[in-house]
């Protein structure tokens, strides 16, 4: 579903915007979230386990992100929509595997988040693509 610029955009350290069903009478509102494609071309994420998102993605098991190039750079944005899975196995390696993308690994307060990562543990959040949109100049 993604074609090679999608793909260029989406490899690089940028912030995706993951938007679930909202509860009750609350509006969507989207979070920052890190991210990656899988070689099998779904977006994956990870979360802590106790955070009100999953709930809601129990729930309503679909979900939107939206990726966007930086202010100053020519337009250029993804959206991605489609249904998403939960999953208790993998998510320490790929928050372990964001982190060394996101952040700069030698900072001792980002290796103790890591670390703590690890002894609570995150949860694997795969979102399946079914519609791609998508911008550039």
């Amino acid at each position: 579903m993604f074609r090679d610029e999608d793909l260029a955009l989406l490899a690089r350290p940028l912030h995706a915007f993951l938007t679930v069903a909202p509860r009750g009478d609350r509006w969507p509102a989207p979070r920052p979230v890190w991210f990656e494609v899988t070689d099998d071309g779904d977006l994956q994420m990870f979360s802590l386990p106790d955070a009100p998102k999953l709930d809601r993605i129990r729930e309503r098991p679909r979900a939107s992100v939206v990726v966007a190039a930086p202010t100053g750079e020519p337009e250029h944005w993804v959206s991605v929509e489609g249904p998403v899975t939960l999953h208790d196995d993998g998510g320490v390696e790929l928050a372990t595997r964001l982190a060394e993308r996101y952040y700069d690994m030698s900072d001792p307060m980002r290796q103790s988040l890591v670390d703590e990562w690890h002894s609570g543990g995150v949860v694997r959040i795969v979102l399946r693509p079914e519609r791609v949109n998508r911008f550039s100049m």
